[in-house]
């Protein structure tokens, strides 16, 4: 039990090192892995937006639980392991388009339309989000995403649609 708790944090405070050092969108407590050099050199000016991992600031557990949401809703075929990623993503742009007017492409990518979709989210379905729809995942979308991530875990563990 003591190998894997320390496992977790060494995990956490590589991706938050690597995120502080790698990320050019900005700081924050969100969990992403960098893309590799060649990927990085290869993507151009958005490479923030495509990287493999972005949470958004969830821990593990909160990703699972808006895995878990997407699975049962939105046709999430992946494992539940806490890394949101280009197929969590594209799940929840499903989401997205359906309810709260994304209009870009399923493709996993956290673009800033992807963000202006969750914001509308976040502050239309009663999250607390109450800034500017403007497509940048700051302080506030990230608070509201992280009380949707814990009010998930009942659609896991109930079967109560959030």
């Amino acid at each position: 039990m003591r190998s894997r708790s320390l496992v977790r944090a060494l995990v956490g405070l590589s991706a938050a090192v690597g995120l502080a050092v790698a990320s050019p969108v900005g700081a924050g407590t969100g969990h992403a892995v960098p893309a590799p050099p060649a990927a990085r050199q290869q993507a151009g000016p958005l490479s923030a937006g495509r990287l493999a991992v972005e949470n958004l600031g969830l821990s593990a557990a909160q990703a699972q639980n808006v895995q878990c949401w997407l699975r049962k809703f939105w046709g999430y075929p992946d494992a539940l392991d806490g890394q949101l990623g280009t197929s969590s993503w594209q799940a929840y742009q499903r989401a997205l388009r359906h309810d709260w007017g994304y209009t870009g492409a399923i493709d996993g990518v956290v673009g800033s339309g992807t963000v202006m979709a969750l914001q509308r989210q976040m502050r239309d379905a009663g999250w607390g989000y109450s800034g500017a729809i403007d497509g940048v995942a700051g302080p506030e979308t990230r608070a509201a995403f992280q009380r949707f991530a814990e009010a998930c875990v009942s659609v896991c563990r109930q079967g109560i649609v959030v």
